[in-house]
C-alpha cells in the first residue's frame, strides 16, 4: 500500500512539474508586435532630411554575435518568403542596418513608431526609411518573422514593393530581445 501511494505520488509530482514547464515553455515563446506595421509614401517626403547621426553613432556596436546572427538568419526568411510569393528578396542595406540599431535600441526605452524624442520613427535616417516592423519577446528568427507575417500590417511590409531591408535585435540588460525591420528602396 505505501508503494502505490508513493507511485502516486510521484505521478502527480511528474504531472505537476511538466505543466509547470509547459506552460513556462509556452510564455517564453509569445512575443509582442507593435499595434501596426510603419510606412510612409511619396507623399510624406518633405524638403527637410532627417539623419541622426548621434544616435547612429551610439547604436553601431550594439549587436552581439548571437543577435546579429538571428537578426540574418531572419532576413534569410523572409526574403524565401517573398522569393517563393514570386517577389525579389530585398538586399540587406547597410545603412537601414545603422537605423535597425538605432530604433531597436530605442524600443527598450518606448515601443512605439514613435522615436523617445517624440519623433517619427524615419527620422532616424528619412533618405532610407520608407517602412518598419518591430517586436520584442521573440528569441528566435522563426517566431519572429512568423507574428510579423500572420499581422497584416506587418505582413503588407514584408510582402511590398520595398527593395531593400535590414533587422537588428537589442537585447537589453534584462534579457529581452527588441527587434527593429527597416525596408527601404
Amino acid at each position: 500500500m505505501k508503494e502505490t501511494m508513493k507511485r502516486y505520488l510521484l505521478c502527480a509530482l511528474l504531472v505537476i512539474a511538466m505543466t509547470a514547464l509547459s506552460c513556462c515553455a509556452k510564455k517564453a515563446e509569445v512575443g509582442e508586435l507593435d499595434e501596426v506595421a510603419a510606412s510612409r509614401g511619396p507623399e510624406d517626403v518633405s524638403d527637410i532630411v532627417y539623419i541622426d547621426e548621434n544616435a547612429i553613432a551610439l547604436a553601431a556596436d550594439a549587436a552581439t554575435t548571437e543577435t546579429a546572427g538571428t537578426a540574418k538568419a531572419a532576413f534569410d526568411l523572409v526574403n524565401q518568403t517573398r522569393v517563393a510569393a514570386g517577389l525579389n528578396a530585398l538586399t540587406w542595406n547597410p545603412g537601414l542596418e545603422q537605423a535597425c540599431y538605432v530604433r531597436a535600441q530605442e524600443c527598450q526605452s518606448l515601443f512605439s513608431h514613435t522615436r523617445p524624442n517624440g519623433t517619427d520613427w524615419w527620422t532616424v535616417n528619412s533618405d532610407l526609411m520608407w517602412g518598419e516592423n518591430l517586436a520584442m519577446h521573440y528569441y528566435d528568427a522563426n517566431s519572429a518573422v512568423n507574428a510579423w507575417l500572420a499581422s497584416p500590417t506587418h505582413r503588407a511590409n514584408i510582402m511590398s514593393g520595398f527593395t531593400s531591408g535590414a533587422i537588428a535585435i537589442h537585447q537589453a540588460s534584462d534579457g529581452t530581445w527588441y527587434w527593429a525591420q527597416e525596408f527601404g528602396y
